[in-house]
């Protein structure tokens, strides 16, 4: 570890730092310095040096650990959490989510819900999230005024969707979202999200991908998530969806593959091949009773693994926590194994590895010097939290997003002792219970099945 310069901005000392480094260290209890957006020392106390004019966090009776890194959701979609449970995933988006978002989705309710979601991501100790929806520049005005860090991706789909009413012109859509603010660099990376192969044509696929390959930004796709998508797939292209990527030249390291509950083993071989990473919902895959994805067998042919949530309307929440405890769980029941997916394996998948899916390893995922001051701290003073053994097993099998207590994204304070400071909660609340109130109208008529994504 790099030593502290004799000046910065905040000092976290004498609570438990759980690095999620390399090296696997926990220092019990450590510090964490801090200037400006960057991270500039992670010591045990003991290595505690004396700071003059330094703001000091007493952080006793705190674990302190790296941001969270949800690697797929749809944040606008908090305006629809409920509105359509227990349902198979055709008859849900086809029956209700789609006509649904052909009617109310705009740049309002984008806004409104996205900024709904940052605040219960920031609450529950997500500090990244790769999002991707319509409307995407109102979703990153979200994103901006809540602080959240993020990899914002507009919505791709080949029949009319909102704020895209000629399909035709879906990819130009997501070009010109690339490329507003491109010099600008800053927390919020820009992307592209294809729904799916069974929604998106070849020749869109091909096009998303090439204006991604020229501006350096990812592309998310849906991909294997049931098997009636294996089914329509191998009818239309004669192969499994992940071949069909491969075909079209679609699989490298800046595309994540999301879900992939599917696949078989020579999928498998083909995602380590290209180095595709995938990002892993268990809840909403379990929701929507799609099954369970092979991780092991994924991790273990060297395919980098993030946890998602999905969007609000699938899952039904966003926190991070109790997804890292359903992974490691379901994992177990899959193959009838204890040793599955152990609690550093799922706690490596909601930190570092999240960060490696999204490219953004080097600078987010662990404490260490150098990289961005993305930290959380959570109350260890609970119950459910009392005694402890093992740390990890500790933040995957016992802690909930509610027993977060302060976040700081980029080195800025966002969440002090339970008090959201970016944005007014209260007020993002009450704007989506607005919205939903007009939604909850259409519910008593039939709704049209006009699309979206």
């Amino acid at each position: 570890m790099t030593q502290p310069e004799s000046l910065c901005d905040l000092k976290i000392t004498g609570g438990v730092v759980l690095t999620q480094n390399g090296g696997g260290d926990v220092f019990d209890p450590g510090c964490v310095y801090i200037r400006g957006d960057r991270i500039i020392g992670v010591h045990p106390l003991e290595r505690d040096p004396d700071l003059p004019r330094v703001q000091e966090w007493d952080a006793r009776g705190r674990l302190v650990m790296p941001g969270l890194v949800n690697t797929h959701t749809h944040l606008a979609m908090s305006c629809f959490r409920g509105l359509a449970d227990d349902l198979p995933l055709m008859t849900w988006l086809h029956d209700y989510i789609f006509p649904v978002e052909s009617k109310f989705v705009d740049d309002t309710l984008v806004y409104r819900g996205s900024l709904l979601s940052c605040v219960e991501v920031l609450l529950s100790g997500t500090t990244t999230v790769a999002d991707g929806y319509f409307f995407e520049a109102d979703a990153v005005r979200a994103m901006e005024a809540s602080g959240l860090r993020a990899v914002a991706c507009q919505g791709v789909v080949d029949f009319p969707a909102p704020g895209v009413p000629d399909p035709g012109r879906n990819v130009e859509a997501a070009v010109r979202f690339m490329e507003t603010d491109v010099a600008k660099k800053g927390r919020i990376r820009r992307g592209v999200f294809c729904h799916s192969a069974y929604t998106c044509s070849p020749e869109t696929l091909v096009r998303a991908k090439n204006a991604c390959r020229e501006r350096r930004a990812p592309l998310f796709i849906h991909l294997a998530e049931t098997e009636d998508e294996i089914r329509e797939i191998q009818k239309r292209y004669g192969c499994s969806p992940v071949k069909h990527l491969e075909r079209l030249g679609l699989l490298d390291e800046d595309t994540v593959a999301v879900h992939c509950v599917w696949l078989s083993t020579e999928d498998i071989e083909i995602l380590a091949k290209n180095r595709t990473s995938v990002s892993h919902n268990p809840e909403s895959g379990m929701k929507l009773g799609s099954g369970a994805a092979p991780v092991e067998e994924l991790l273990n042919r060297g395919v980098i693994v993030g946890l998602g949530t999905d969007g609000p309307a699938s899952n039904n929440d966003q926190d991070l926590f109790l997804e890292m405890d359903t992974a490691a769980k379901l994992q177990k029941v899959r193959a009838l194994d204890p040793t599955r997916l152990s609690a550093r394996k799922a706690l490596h998948a909601a930190t570092l590895g999240g960060a490696q899916a999204l490219g953004l390893g080097r600078e987010i995922g662990s404490l260490e010097p150098g990289k961005k001051a993305d930290v959380i701290l959570l109350n260890l003073d609970r119950p459910h939290l009392t005694p402890v053994y093992d740390y990890h097993s500790l933040v995957v099998y016992a802690v909930k997003g509610s027993d977060v207590e302060s976040v700081i994204v980029d080195g800025r304070v966002l969440v002090e002792n339970r008090r959201v400071l970016s944005v007014d909660p209260h007020e993002a609340m009450e704007n989506v219970r607005k919205l939903a109130a007009d939604i909850r109208k259409t519910l008593h008529r039939p709704l049209s099945s006009a699309g979206g994504a």
